[in-house]
């Protein structure tokens, strides 16, 4: 299983800490994870579309973080789409909580 956490994206268990377990493998070890980086911010300005206003909104709403906060999390989450998709053979398949499974391709 692969999650999210602070940024951070771990395959596996996790310690009680949070922590990746002995048999984890982190994924993106190249991604800065706040506090770590030695390189300072970067200030970005970008055009997005209505759809991904309405996107970004939407998640903010729902996970009350700051729209910086919910764009650098979204960036850590695309790499590791890709990084995925790249082990999968440009694919991903995701297993639902009732054990059905769906393959995911981004165009």
């Amino acid at each position: 299983m692969t999650r999210v956490t602070d940024g951070r994206a771990v395959t596996g268990g996790e310690t009680e800490d949070g922590r990746p377990g002995s048999g984890d493998q982190e994924v993106g070890a190249g991604i800065p994870v706040a506090g770590e980086s030695s390189r300072s911010l970067v200030k970005v300005t970008v055009n997005l579309t209505p759809r991904a206003v309405d996107a970004l909104e939407l998640a903010c709403a729902r996970t009350r973080d700051t729209k910086t906060d919910t764009i650098n999390r979204a960036l850590v989450v695309y790499n590791l789409v890709l990084e995925l998709m790249e082990r999968g053979g440009g694919s991903l398949t995701l297993q639902n909580s009732d054990g059905g499974t769906e393959r995911v391709h981004l165009l």
